[in-house]
């Protein structure tokens, strides 16, 4: 599955109506990983094939989410971003965690396996 292209009333729809809602309530069915990210930005470009892959990788587990800041200012600005890219993972329990800069595939698996899928590793005996 290809990452979704986000806007800021479809995150309202879909994943947080910060409007209506103080409390952190995520309306998702799956955990998300959003990608804050601007077309201009060098190491958004390095990560983007990443999260496609991972996005195929984790297709039944997980939804990747791209949101443009150039585009989506409103959004951006609710999350504070100050440099991109910046990633917002979503876990189906608990607070979102945000983190700033460009992760390589080994780090964002683990934050995937670790916090938002976890995974259950079987060891061989």
């Amino acid at each position: 599955m290809p990452t979704v292209k986000l806007t800021t009333e479809q995150f309202k729809q879909n994943i947080f109506d910060y409007t209506t809602e103080t409390e952190w309530n995520y309306k998702g069915e799956l955990p998300a990983i959003i990608d804050f990210y601007a077309d201009w930005c060098g190491p958004c470009k390095m990560i983007a094939p990443v999260l496609e892959q991972l996005s195929d990788e984790y297709k039944d587990d997980l939804i990747i989410y791209k949101v443009d800041t150039e585009v989506e200012l409103e959004l951006s600005a609710v999350f504070g971003i100050r440099s991109i890219p910046s990633l917002l993972f979503i876990p189906m329990e608990g607070k979102p965690m945000m983190q700033a800069g460009a992760l390589n595939k080994f780090q964002l698996k683990s934050v995937i396996d670790n916090q938002l899928v976890k995974k259950e590793v079987v060891e061989d005996e």
